[in-house]
């Protein structure tokens, strides 16, 4: 059958859900259902991805991690051990260094409160979704992994979920005992995460700059 949506309404449609995605940072305890994780995940299946840099089979993968499972627990604990590692590394760094004491103190102070409190949303959130891209040749796989945690901020959003990126994933595939807990082959996969949930506050529409104030048009 076909869609008797007109155009018209689906860029609307469209428009809304890109206008109203927010990163949700704080969550309600209730659960979403397996079907809506499912689509969540279809949507950034379909997300472009370097397909001159891999093999089309098995490109990318997901992980998914409940709230309260000995799984996230494990998963927290050795996202906070690395970003405790990353923290004091910074420090170092900035030591004796006014350039990058300038140019990293917010970050250091938030690697800080990261390293005390734990990662947000890894154990917070109902789920923790990490996403795998197959490495390739050139290296473009955190590129395509943007593209497909865009899609899937996207419909999360459209189905009423909150959605937050969890970034400090990322740096998590340099760690084997991580990849080991995900069923990962270490070293082929690059990957990064976001955490669902129903969110505890809808948040207001983002606002941005007119269009116009941001073009500028060349002949």
């Amino acid at each position: 059958m076909m869609s008797t949506t007109s155009t018209e309404d689906c860029i609307h449609f469209l428009d809304e859900i890109i206008e109203s995605r927010r990163s949700i940072r704080s969550f309600k305890n209730d659960i979403p259902s397996k079907d809506a994780i499912k689509a969540i995940i279809r949507a950034g299946l379909f997300a472009p991805y370097a397909g001159a840099a891999v093999d089309q089979r098995d490109f990318r993968c997901f992980v998914v991690i409940q709230k309260g499972s000995p799984t996230m627990a494990k998963a927290g604990d050795m996202m906070q051990r690395r970003v405790k590692a990353m923290s004091e590394l910074l420090s170092l760094k900035m030591q004796g260094d006014p350039v990058m004491q300038s140019k990293a103190q917010k970050f250091a102070k938030r690697l800080e409160v990261v390293s005390r409190e734990g990662v947000p949303g890894v154990g917070t959130a109902p789920y923790f979704i990490v996403v795998a891209e197959r490495k390739g040749f050139p290296p473009v796989e955190q590129q395509s992994l943007a593209h497909c945690l865009q899609n899937m901020w996207l419909k999360a959003t459209a189905l009423d979920l909150g959605f937050h990126l969890v970034s400090a994933t990322a740096d998590m595939a340099k760690e084997k005992e991580f990849c080991d807990l995900l069923g990962l082959p270490f070293g082929e996969f690059e990957i990064n995460g976001c955490a669902v949930g129903y969110p505890l506050k809808k948040l207001p529409p983002a606002h941005r700059q007119d269009v116009e104030e941001v073009i500028r048009w060349l002949d």
